[in-house]
């Protein structure tokens, strides 16, 4: 779990280190990120929280999600 500063929302925290992560190639193109729960499980945060992490990456084109399947780091061309 990483300590969160006060002064940026949780949300965009934990936004920063699952972007590092796709940075850093923990997750490849093609490869399923966290789900809302596991966030909730390794953050500590609430779903409404880990929701607005996945709503941001997907609104920079990071990530794509597919119902029932998970979300997913977009393959770049």
């Amino acid at each position: 779990m990483i300590k969160f500063r006060p002064d940026v929302p949780r949300w965009k925290q934990v936004a920063d280190v699952i972007r590092e992560r796709i940075a850093g190639g923990t997750y490849s193109p093609g490869a399923r990120i966290p789900s809302v729960i596991e966030l909730q499980a390794e953050f500590g945060i609430a779903t409404s929280t880990g929701q607005k992490v996945h709503r941001a990456l997907r609104a920079e084109g990071l990530v794509y999600s597919e119902p029932g399947m998970g979300t997913f780091v977009v393959q770049k061309d």
